[in-house]
C-alpha cells in the first residue's frame, strides 16, 4: 500500500546516504588512479610550458608560423567599396521591369520588336544599331522613327512618366498619386512599360523608403503622446532626439494584431453589451494603441450598458482626466452606493483630509459593516474622535478583532478590561484578545494575572474547538518580546510548552531544542531562554538541555544569570562533570577563588574518581601559585584516579618548579603504571635535555627505551631525532628516521624531519632527492609541499607553488607558502588576502598567525596589527612545528596568548619585528594587557596628580576613562563616540571631539581679551 511504499522509500534513502561516502570515496580514488595512468595533456606538457620561461625574444621570433609549412596559398585580401545609394536605387528600379518583347533595360524602358536595350543611350552590343537602322539616343525612338507614345521619355535618368509628370526618386505615379514605402501604382501602367524609376522589387526597401517609414512611425508616436490619461505630456524634452535615433522600424504585425483584437472585442461588446470585462478590454486596447479619446468613449458606453459593474466605473475614472474623474466617481456611487471600492477611490481622489473624512463618513452611512471603511475613517481622526468612532465600529462590526484591540488601546485600564471582556464574548476563538489582556495586566504590574489569563486562554480556546497551534503561540511570544512585554512572553511559553510536541522524551527534547535555536536565529533571546527554562523543569536530569541553557546565558546573559543556571544544573545533574567545571570556572574568572574551591570540593563528593575534576582543582591552585596545595591534590588524584594524565601533570608541576630529580622520579613511577603512554617518555627525555648542562646521552637512552614501548608514536620519534641532531650525530638521526618511517608509513612529519636533517648536514642534493620521495609517498601533504616550495630556487618557486595548490588547494601550510611569495614580491594586497585565507582555513595553526603578524608589522597599519593580535588571542593556536617548539618551552607555559605570539615573532621574524617602533596600543596588546584600560588608568593617575598639585580641575570626561560599556545608544556624550570596538559595544574616547574642543578653547581665549577691551572703552564713554 501507499504507506508501505513511503516507508520503503525512506529506508532506501537512508541506506543510500550511508553508502554515499564510501561510493564517493571509491570514485575519487578511481579518478586519481586514472589520472596517474593517463595524465591529461596539460599535465604532460607542464614541464615544457615551464621551459618556455627560458626562451629568449630572438628564439621566440624565430619560431616559424604554422601556415608557412602549408601548400595552400593564402588568399589575397579583397577590398570592398560601398556603393552609393543613387546607384542602388537605380538598379532597384530596373530590376523589376519587364520589356515588351525581351530583356529589360536598366532604366526600365523596353525596346520594341525584341531588340536589345541601349543603356544610357549607348549603342547596342556588338556595334549593331536598332532595327530599321535607327539610333535610340536617350529618346528611345520606335522602329519606324516615331517617338514613344504620349511624348516620350526624355526625362533625366528616365524619371518622367508618359503623362509628363515628375516623379522625384520614383515616388509619384502616372496620375500624380503618392506611393510611399516604394509600393506599386494602383494598376496603372504606361503603354508597354511600368512606371519608370519606381522600384518594383519583391519585399525590398530602399534607404529613402526606410526614412519615410521612420517619419511615419514618429508621427504615430507623437499622436499617442499628445493625449495621455493624466492629461500631461510624457515627452522627455531632453531625450527625444536620442529616442528618435534609437527608434527601429517595426513590422506591420503589431498593427494587424491590434486590428484583429479590435474586431474581436467589437464583436464581444456588440453581442453581449452587458459584459463589463469586454468593455474594459476594448477601452484598454484603444489606450495601448494611443487613442485615449476613443478609449474614454468606449468605457462611457460601457458605463451606460453596465451601470452595476464597479470595475467598469473604476476603469472609466482611471481613464478620465483628473478634473473629470471626480464627476465619474460621483455617478458611480449613485449607481452603486454599496460598493466599498468606489467609496475608497472617491476618498483617495480628495486632497483635503476633511474632505476625505466626509466622503468616508458618507460611505459608512451606506455600508456600516465594512471593516475597511472603518479603518480608513478612524485613521483620519484624532484620538478623541477615533475612540467615539471605534465605539460605534465595534457595534457595527463586532467580529473584527482589530476594531476591539484599537478601542482597548485608546481606553483607560478599567475601560480596556471591559472592552476586552466584551471582545472575548463576541469572538471566543481569537487568541490575540487573550494575549492583549495579558499585556494589559503586565503594564499594571499584575504579573500573577498574566499567567492566569493565558492559562484560562488555553482552556477557553480548547472548549470552543480551536486546534492548538504551537507556531502561532511562539509567534505571539516573539511579538510580545519585541514590544517589551517580557512577562507575557515568558507566560506564553510556559503555558504552551507541551502544546504540539511529541509525547516521548527524546522527541520532546528535540522539539524544544529546535524551537529555541529557531528563536535565537530570529533574535528572540527571551523566547529561547523561556523555552530552555521550562524544558529543564520538565526534563531536569537532561545534561544537554542544561548545557544549552548555560551556553545561551554565556552569550546573551549576565554573570549572575549564568551562576544561577549552573547552580540549578549541578543540583539536578550532580554527576555531570562539565557542569561542575563550568560553575567553578565562572567563579574563578571573576576572581572568586574561594567559591571555585567550594564548588570543586562539592563536585569531589559526587565524583571522587573524576579525572577532569581533579585536574581542574590542581589547575586552580597552580594558577594561584598554591604549589603545595597542588602537590597534595595531585597525590590524592594519583591514589583515587591513577590515570596517565594525572601522573603527567604531577611530573609537569615539578618540572615547572625546576625540581628535575623529583620530576624524573615521578616519571619513572608513572611509567611503571602506564608504560605505553608516549607523552611520559617524551617529557622524561626533555627533562634530561633541559638540565644544565644538558644530559643528551641519557636523554637519547630514555627516548630509545620509550621507542621500544611506543613504536607507533611519531612525536616520540621526532624527539629522539632532535636529541641526536643536538649531538651533531646526523648519521644516527638518519637511521632513526628510516626506522620510524618503516614503523609508521605515510608519516609526513618524519619525511619532513629527514629533509631538515639533510639541510642541516649541508647535503642539499640529498634533501631534494628525499623531498621527491616524500612527495611520492605523501602526495597530498601540505606540510611537505610547503617545504618543497621553500627548497626550490627563487625562479622556480612560483611554478612549484602552482603544483602545490593543485594537490592541496585548501591546506593552510601551502596557503602560507604562497602568501610568503607574494610578501617577497612586494604584492602586499595579495599577500594579506592569502594570509587571511590561511588563518581562516586553520585558525589553530600558530605558524600562520606568526607569519601574518610579521607581515603586518612590516607593511600594515596599527589597526591591522591590532586585528591580527586580537584574532590570534581568540583562536588560541596550538599547532605548528615552529610554534610548538617556542611556545611549549617551560617559561612560556603561563604566558598569555598575545605574549606567546610576540615571542614567536621575535624569534622567527626578528627583522620585521625590529624594523619599526611599535604603536603604543599594539605594544600593550603584545604584553597581554588591555591597552584601553591601561591608557585610561594612566590618564586617571595623571589627572589625580594634577588635582593634588592644584594645576587644574579634573575634567568630567577624564573620570569616565577611555571606555564605558553600554548595551544600546543612550544619547550623545561629550568627548565620546558610541561604536563597536575592541572592548565591545559602548562609548569610546573620541580624539576628534577633543581636538575640536581644544580649537574652540583657543578661539575663546583669543576673543576674550578683545571683548574685555571693548567693554572698557564702552565704560569710558
Amino acid at each position: 500500500d501507499k504507506e508501505a511504499d513511503v516507508v520503503y522509500d525512506r529506508v532506501d534513502v537512508k541506506m543510500d546516504d550511508r553508502r554515499r561516502k564510501q561510493r564517493e570515496k571509491k570514485m575519487r580514488e578511481a579518478i586519481k588512479e586514472l589520472r596517474a595512468e593517463k595524465p591529461t595533456i596539460q599535465q604532460q606538457f607542464a614541464d615544457l610550458k615551464r621551459e618556455l620561461a627560458t626562451v629568449s625574444n630572438e628564439e621566440w621570433e624565430g619560431i616559424p608560423e604554422a601556415q608557412e609549412h602549408l601548400k595552400v596559398k593564402q588568399r589575397k585580401p579583397t577590398n570592398f567599396t560601398p556603393t552609393p545609394d543613387a546607384i542602388l536605387h537605380g538598379m532597384g528600379g530596373g530590376s523589376g521591369m519587364r520589356s515588351m518583347g525581351g530583356s529589360a533595360t536598366p532604366l526600365g524602358a523596353g525596346t520594341p520588336m525584341g531588340g536589345l536595350g541601349t543603356p544610357m543611350g549607348l549603342r547596342t552590343p556588338m556595334g549593331l544599331r536598332t532595327p530599321m537602322g535607327l539610333r535610340t539616343p536617350m529618346g528611345m525612338r520606335t522602329p519606324m522613327g516615331m517617338r514613344s507614345p504620349m511624348g516620350g521619355m526624355s526625362t533625366p535618368m528616365g524619371m518622367h512618366t508618359p503623362m509628363g509628370m515628375g516623379t522625384p526618386m520614383g515616388m509619384r505615379t502616372p496620375m500624380g498619386m503618392h506611393t510611399p514605402m516604394g509600393m506599386r501604382t494602383p494598376g496603372m501602367r504606361t503603354p508597354g512599360m511600368r512606371t519608370p524609376g519606381t522600384p518594383m522589387t519583391h519585399g525590398g526597401h530602399s534607404i529613402n523608403d526606410l526614412g519615410e517609414a521612420r517619419g511615419t512611425v514618429l508621427a504615430v508616436k507623437l499622436d499617442r503622446i499628445m493625449d495621455s490619461v493624466t492629461g500631461q505630456t510624457v515627452m522627455d524634452p531632453k531625450g527625444y532626439l536620442t529616442d528618435l535615433n534609437a527608434l527601429q522600424v517595426q513590422s506591420d504585425a503589431d498593427i494587424s494584431d491590434i486590428k484583429k483584437a479590435r474586431t474581436l472585442l467589437k464583436s464581444v461588446i456588440t453581442s453581449n453589451p452587458k459584459h463589463g470585462p469586454g468593455w474594459i478590454a476594448a477601452s484598454r486596447l484603444e489606450e495601448v494603441a494611443g487613442k485615449v479619446q476613443s478609449a474614454r468613449q468606449l468605457i462611457a458606453q460601457g458605463c451606460k450598458h453596465c451601470p452595476n459593474n464597479e470595475d467598469v466605473w473604476l476603469e472609466a475614472a482611471r481613464l478620465e482626466k483628473p478634473q473629470n474623474a471626480k464627476a465619474v466617481v460621483a455617478k458611480a456611487v449613485k449607481s452603486l452606493p454599496h460598493s466599498v471600492r468606489l467609496w475608497i477611490d472617491a476618498a483617495n481622489r480628495e486632497v483635503d483630509v476633511q474632505a476625505k473624512a466626509r466622503v468616508l463618513r458618507k460611505a459608512l452611512e451606506f455600508i456600516p459593516n465594512s471593516v475597511r471603511l472603518w479603518k480608513e475613517a478612524v485613521s483620519l481622526e484624532d484620538e478623541v474622535e477615533a475612540r467615539v468612532m471605534l465605539s460605534r465600529a465595534v457595534e457595527c462590526v463586532p467580529h473584527s478583532v482589530e476594531m476591539w484591540l484599537a478601542l482597548a488601546k485608546l481606553s483607560s485600564y478599567k475601560e480596556a478590561q471591559k472592552v476586552l471582556n466584551e471582545a472575548r464574548k463576541h469572538i471566543p476563538t481569537s487568541p490575540v484578545i487573550w494575549v492583549t489582556a495579558a499585556k494589559l495586566e503586565e503594564t499594571q504590574g499584575n504579573e500573577k494575572m498574566v499567567e492566569l489569563i493565558l492559562t484560562r486562554a488555553i482552556d477557553s480556546l480548547a472548549a470552543n474547538g480551536v486546534t492548538p497551534d504551537r507556531d502561532m503561540w511562539l509567534k505571539q511570544a516573539e511579538e510580545a518580546e519585541k514590544t517589551g512585554f517580557i512577562k507575557t512572553c515568558q507566560a506564553i511559553v510556559k503555558v504552551t510548552i507541551k502544546v504540539g510536541v511529541d509525547e516521548d522524551v527524546k522527541g520532546m527534547k528535540q522539539n524544544w531544542i529546535q524551537d529555541a535555536d529557531a528563536a535565537v536565529n530570529r533574535n528572540s533571546i527571551e523566547v529561547s531562554r523561556a523555552i530552555y527554562n521550562n524544558a529543564v523543569m520538565h526534563l531536569k536530569n537532561k545534561k544537554k538541555l542544561w548545557l544549552r541553557l548555560a551556553e545561551l546565558e554565556t552569550k546573551y546573559g549576565t554573570s549572575e544569570s549564568l551562576d544561577n543556571v549552573l547552580q540549578r544544573a549541578v543540583t539536578y545533574c550532580p554527576h555531570a562533570e562539565i557542569l561542575w567545571l563550568m560553575a567553578a570556572k565562572q567563579k574563578w574568572l571573576r576572581g572568586d577563588v574561594a567559591s571555585a574551591r567550594r564548588i570543586l570540593a562539592e563536585a569531589f563528593s559526587h565524583s571522587k574518581e573524576s579525572e577532569a575534576i581533579h585536574l581542574a582543582a590542581v589547575k586552580l591552585e597552580s594558577e594561584n601559585n598554591e604549589i603545595q596545595r597542588s602537590r597534595l591534590l595531585l597525590a590524592r588524584a594519583r591514589q583515587q584516579c591513577n590515570t596517565p594524565k594525572v601522573w603527567m601533570q604531577s611530573v609537569q608541576l615539578e618540572r615547572e618548579q625546576g625540581l628535575f630529580q623529583q620530576a624524573l622520579h615521578l616519571c619513572e613511577e608513572g611509567l611503571k603504571e602506564h608504560p605505553t603512554y608516549p607523552k611520559m617518555w617524551m617529557i622524561g627525555g626533555q627533562i634530561y635535555m633541559e638540565k644544565s648542562p644538558p644530559e643528551l646521552i641519557e636523554a637519547a637512552k630514555f627516548f630509545e627505551r620509550g621507542l621500544q614501548k611506543c613504536p607507533r608514536s611519531v612525536p616520540l620519534w621526532m624527539c629522539s631525532v632532535e636529541c641526536e641532531i643536538r649531538q651533531q650525530k646526523f648519521t644516527k638521526a638518519r637511521s632513526l628516521l628510516e626506522k620510524g618511517r618503516l614503523r609508521n608509513p605515510g608519516a609526513e612529519l618524519l619525511w619532513l624531519k629527514g629533509v631538515e636533517v639533510e639541510m642541516l648536514d649541508g647535503s642539499e642534493r640529498l634533501a631534494h632527492h628525499l623531498m621527491s620521495k616524500a612527495l611520492q609517498e605523501c602526495p597530498t601533504s601540505g606540510v611537505l609541499w610547503a617545504k618543497a616550495v621553500e627548497l626550490e630556487p627563487k625562479q622556480g618557486q612560483n611554478a612549484k607553488s602552482v603544483d602545490a595548490l593543485k594537490k592541496c588547494e585548501n591546506d593552510a601550510h601551502v596557503i602560507i607558502s604562497v602568501a610568503k611569495l607574494f610578501w617577497r614580491d612586494a604584492k602586499n594586497a595579495k599577500a594579506r588576502k592569502w594570509f587571511n585565507r590561511a588563518v581562516t582555513l586553520n585558525p589553530r595553526l600558530g605558524d600562520a598567525w606568526g607569519a601574518y603578524l610579521g607581515f603586518e608589522l612590516e607593511h600594515g597599519t596599527a589597526h591591522e596589527q591590532r586585528e591580527v593580535i586580537r584574532k590570534c588571542v581568540d583562536a588560541e593556536p596550538n599547532q605548528g612545528s615552529d610554534w610548538n617548539r617556542i611556545v611549549k618551552r617551560v617559561p612560556n607555559w603561563r604566558s598569555k596568548w598575545a605574549v606567546k605570539l610576540k615571542r614567536f615573532v621575535e624569534e622567527t621574524y626578528p627583522t620585521e619585528f625590529n624594523l619599526k617602533t611599535l604603536n603604543r596600543e599594539v605594544e600593550l596588546l603584545l604584553q597581554g594587557e588591555d591597552p584601553y584600560a591601561a591608557m585610561a588608568a594612566a590618564a586617571e593617575a595623571e589627572a589625580a596628580e594634577r588635582e593634588e598639585s592644584g594645576e587644574g580641575v579634573k575634567d568630567e570626561d577624564a573620570s569616565r576613562g577611555f571606555f564605558e560599556p553600554a548595551s544600546s545608544f543612550q544619547g550623545a556624550k561629550p568627548g565620546f563616540a558610541f561604536k563597536m570596538g575592541p572592548r565591545g559595544l559602548g562609548y569610546y574616547r573620541d580624539s576628534k571631539q577633543e581636538g575640536v574642543k581644544g580649537e574652540k578653547k583657543e578661539k575663546l581665549e583669543k576673543v576674550e581679551p578683545v571683548v574685555k577691551e571693548e567693554e572698557k572703552k564702552d565704560d569710558k564713554k
